[in-house]
């Protein structure tokens, strides 16, 4: 077997290098553990980035995969599919949206709902309804309409000119969006938490506001759920910690457990946005990956993720909490809900060399906003193990100067 010297030699000659992955190459892994090549076992409290929703290599998702494999992947959307039809029952019964299309990842879902809002004003006779506000700090793909939406220019550098028509608030600040929407805005759109902004909670109070501001000013209201969504939060979908209900959202990440896949999801009221022709996807909803997705919304309903996520979602929090009181000198604050939280590093220390001591020890974190180290475990994990990272965790930054 070869090294992760030796195979991260031959990556630096055949990829490009818009990435800069740790310095291990990861072969298998299985629940919350992943393992390199040379046999060293991590704790994965990063889950792909919020992606590995029921664990690594689940056996159920395993077996769906490949049963599907050998009885169909893919047929296009010239025709429907068995799996996609079942699929979107399932979520339709789960997230009180009414319809779905499937595509294959989140800056994908977030195209489509650009288009979708674009598209429900002119069917509607309102073609001057173009623009969108966005938030400040947020992330919602690297295509070019939805890094266009992204509000935080690191991201943006070098790629203009960007998608226009689109205005970014300070996020949290409903007066903030007040002022941004008028008579040509289509829609408002929003993450109920800033995940690669840092973690950053949106207030009950805050959505809410944005929900009556939207209605009163004709405007859609869309969550990007992609990371919140899908138990990750304590929740199905976060939206349900504040009762908001957005007339479409995007989802992604945990959907299939690491197979590609993405959505968007619908109210009634957007049904006919969409009409045919105005948007398509080749992959979208194939066979393979709604099975994939079918058997992930199984072993949620079997092993009680979603409450999993909230019940040791919460003690993560406390753990996290009192890291912060622990060792103030090195942690300014915890934030998050459920299986996403992380800790504000204070702004001396240097967040990646952080991250590099606490993988040394065994235990996979990554960076959100820079300087907050970011908790996305996958929602099957256990209290046990929360110890266990927390203890790596607190060791370090303990020692951190």
């Amino acid at each position: 077997m070869p090294t992760n010297q030796e195979l991260i030699a031959i990556a630096k000659r055949v990829q490009l290098g818009n990435y800069q992955p740790a310095p291990l190459v990861i072969t298998r892994a299985s629940g919350c553990r992943v393992y390199d090549v040379e046999g060293r076992s991590y704790l994965d409290l990063c889950a792909g980035i919020a992606v590995i929703s029921v664990g690594h290599s689940h056996p159920e998702v395993a077996k769906a995969i490949s049963e599907q494999a050998v009885r169909l992947t893919h047929v296009s959307n010239l025709y429907y599919n068995d799996r996609a039809i079942e699929l979107g029952a399932e979520l339709q019964r789960r997230t009180g949206f009414d319809r779905f299309f499937f595509c294959n990842s989140g800056a994908e879902a977030n195209e489509a709902l650009i288009k979708l809002s674009r598209r429900y004003h002119y069917e509607r006779g309102d073609e001057k309804r173009t623009g969108i506000v966005s938030a400040l700090g947020s992330f919602h793909g690297r295509t070019i309409g939805a890094l266009s939406l992204t509000g935080e220019p690191k991201y943006q550098k070098g790629m203009a000119p960007l998608m226009g028509g689109v205005k970014y608030v300070e996020f949290n600040r409903h007066k903030a969006i007040e002022k941004a929407v008028d008579e040509k805005t289509a829609a408002v759109i929003l993450e109920p938490i800033q995940g690669e902004g840092g973690i950053v909670v949106a207030s009950d109070d805050y959505l809410r506001k944005v929900r009556e501001l939207c209605d009163s000013a004709g405007a859609l209201l869309l969550f990007d759920e992609v990371q919140t969504g899908y138990g990750r939060t304590g929740r199905f979908l976060a939206r349900e910690h504040s009762g908001v209900m957005p007339d479409a959202c995007s989802l992604a990440k945990g959907i299939a457990c690491g197979f590609p896949l993405g959505a968007i999801a619908v109210t009634e009221k957007l049904a006919g946005a969409l009409p045919p022709g105005s948007h398509a996807a080749t992959f979208g909803g194939n066979a393979l990956a709604c099975a994939a997705a079918l058997a992930v919304l199984k072993v949620f309903d079997r092993e009680a993720l979603v409450e999993n996520a909230e019940s040791v979602g919460a003690y993560l929090g406390k753990r996290l909490e009192a890291i912060a009181t622990s060792a103030p000198e090195a942690v300014l604050e915890a934030r998050g809900k459920g299986l996403l939280r992380g800790i504000k590093l204070h702004s001396g220390l240097n967040p990646a060399g952080v991250l590099e001591k606490i993988r040394n020890r065994g235990v996979l974190l990554s960076l959100a906003g820079g300087d907050v180290l970011r908790f996305s475990p996958p929602l099957c994990i256990s209290a046990e193990e929360v110890d266990e990272g927390v203890e790596v965790v607190e060791l370090v930054l303990r020692g951190v100067k």
